[in-house]
């Protein structure tokens, strides 16, 4: 099976629970579930209207500032961005707006608007979204085109590392989770896209193009 991510030809099967079996990539180290175990669009959007993430939820907006704050540390007033698969909540967006910077919003079943992909941004935040993706190689690719030169993209996603009993590991029981990367996958993301890319807290990395 090919990985979803490098496209490389011969992935390994990984682990396996009953019909569900995940493919692990041996060149980029990208750990992804067979697509025939994906959750149908209905299903995930029920899914995902349950999550609640609310605006003003404090201990929402303090998990937030794990990418909000380096983020912004490295960004100057008055910079424009996307908060991309901001979910039915687009906190984190509000938490720019407040900060002095605009900000577009996009969500493929909350906030559908196309027309992001035609823009250039300083900066694109992507808070855990990478890893509900099926396709994350275009996802990759589309936020490339659409991110200035000297921006940066902030991404957080809970890191798989060797030290995780993947079997039992709550982050993989989630049905819409799809795609599980390490820091390895990350600079292999990096080094194809010739990217930098910055570590600056747990499960966060900021890429700058």
């Amino acid at each position: 099976m090919k990985c979803i991510l490098c496209n490389h030809p011969d992935t390994q099967l990984f682990y396996r629970e009953n019909q569900k079996k995940y493919y692990k990539c041996p060149k980029c180290s990208l750990i992804f579930l067979d697509s025939k175990n994906y959750l149908s669009n209905k299903d995930e959007r029920i899914r995902y209207e349950q999550h609640q993430n609310f605006v003003d939820d404090e201990k929402y907006i303090q998990f937030l500032s794990k990418l909000f704050i380096p983020l912004k540390e490295r960004l100057s007033n008055h910079k424009e961005g996307l908060d991309f698969g901001c979910g039915p909540g687009p906190a984190l967006a509000k938490m720019f707006n407040d900060a002095g910077y605009i900000m577009d919003v996009y969500d493929p079943y909350f906030f559908p608007n196309e027309t992001i992909f035609s823009k250039p941004y300083d900066f694109i935040s992507c808070t855990e979204v990478l890893e509900h993706v099926f396709d994350p190689a275009k996802v990759i690719f589309d936020l490339n085109k659409i991110l200035k030169k000297d921006g940066w993209l902030g991404i957080m996603t809970n890191f798989y590392d060797e030290n995780i009993d993947f079997a039992s590991w709550y982050y993989r029981k989630d049905p819409t989770h799809v795609a599980f990367y390490s820091k390895e996958t990350l600079t292999n993301i990096a080094s194809n896209m010739s990217w930098t890319l910055e570590f600056p807290d747990k499960n966060i990395v900021l890429f700058k193009k």
